[in-house]
Formats: C-alpha cells, structure tokens, sequence
C-alpha cells in the first residue's frame, strides 16, 4: 500500500521547484518560498551525508533532524514521512539532471549531439555517485524507493519535461510545442530507466542516446526555423 501523503508531498516539491525556475530573473525571491527553500535543502543534504555511511532502510527522520539541527518535528512537518523524504530528494536529483541538460543545450548551440551526450554523461555520473541511488542498487531490494522512479514517477516525470520543454522553445532550438512535449518527455522516462538499470560499462549510453534524440531535436529546431521565416 502506497504512503498517502507521497505524492502530496513531491507535488507540492514540483509546485515550488516549478514557481522557483519560472521567476523573473532578477525578481527577489519572497523571503517564505526562499527560507522554506533552504530548509528543504538542508535536510536533504543532511540526509544524503547520512546516505554515505548507511543504507536508506538505516535512516531515520530523528537521524535526519539531528545531522541537520532541527526537531524531528520539522522534518515531518516538511515531508510527512520517510516516502516524502524519499520523493523530494529524488525531484532534487531529477532537478539536476535538468540543469544538467540546460547547461550543455546553452553551450552547444545547433549541436543537439553534443549537447545531449554531455548532459546525459553527466546524469549518468552524478547518479552513480549519489548515496541514495547507490542504495538502491545494493543490497535487499527497496521498494518504496524503486516505485519512486517508476510506479510513482509521473511528478518527476511531468516536472523535468515542464523545465526541458520551456528549455526547447525558448532556446536556440526553438521547437514548437508539441515537438518540445514529445521530446522532453521521451528524454526523461529514458534518463529515469537508467536509475535502476546503470548504464552498460562496454559502451558509451550517453553518446548512443545522443545519436538516437540528436537527429529528433535538429529537426524541431529546424521547422522551428522554417516556421519562423515563412
């Protein structure tokens, strides 16, 4: 039986993770979202330290109140329980994935190749380095932490394609939208399917899914072109 409030908890993470990337650049963050922000943030980084001498079914919320100085009762206060912990940590990391992508998109401008190999790379880096993945993938199994990706991943899913396809209509790609809905969403339910399935060590994946997603972008960008001088 799923926790009820985990879902409730990674929408509301998606909600204030989506109003954060949507401000106005320049525009003061309101001084509530930017402390509720730091303190979400704290107790994710204080879990994730935990996470590197332990395993998840190890970590309680008193342990992640204590490595991050607050009450227990706060951190149930931000997350309702370790499920909600779990899920606001994984939007963390799907989040970086995101940016991961932006970065590589913004400096590679017209090679969506490039681009992609380098942002998948560098996903596939940071998820074999991260404690929580690790522990996913070791040991007894985990499911409460597996549903996350899978069963339970359409917050994640509808959060990182929102970012990514503001990312391909306002960039130099320029797709229109429906492109940039299909596009992102095929690129994050295939960035998540290598969570619980590492990526093979005898080929490189990143480059394989550039040359596959490469060809697909280059041509939204393309009638994104045609559109805009016809």
């Amino acid at each position: 039986m799923r926790p009820a409030r985990a879902g409730a908890t990674l929408a509301g993470m998606s909600d204030l993770s989506a109003r954060a990337v949507t401000s106005p650049a320049g525009a003061p963050v309101p001084y509530a979202l930017a402390s509720k922000q730091l303190l979400r943030n704290s107790l994710l980084d204080g879990m994730r330290q935990l996470l590197r001498t332990r395993d998840w079914s190890a970590v309680t919320m008193a342990d992640v109140a204590a490595a991050s100085g607050v009450s227990r009762q706060t951190v149930y206060n931000e997350f309702a329980s370790r499920q909600g912990l779990a899920a606001a940590y994984a939007l963390r990391l799907t989040d970086r994935f995101v940016d991961q992508v932006t970065e590589a998109i913004l400096a590679h401008e017209r090679d969506a190749r490039v681009a992609l190999a380098e942002g998948f790379s560098g996903f596939f880096v940071t998820a074999a380095d991260d404690p929580l993945i690790q522990s996913l993938l070791t040991g007894q199994a985990k499911p409460d932490l597996l549903r996350l990706i899978t069963t339970d991943a359409e917050p994640l899913i509808t959060t990182a394609s929102a970012r990514i396809v503001d990312l391909l209509q306002t960039s130099w790609v320029r797709a229109d939208e429906v492109a940039a809905v299909r596009i992102a969403r095929a690129i994050v339910r295939m960035a998540l399917s290598y969570v619980s399935m590492p990526p093979e060590t005898d080929r490189d994946v990143a480059d394989d899914l550039a040359e596959i997603f490469g060809p697909v972008v280059d041509a939204a960008a393309g009638g994104g072109r045609r559109e805009s001088t016809g």
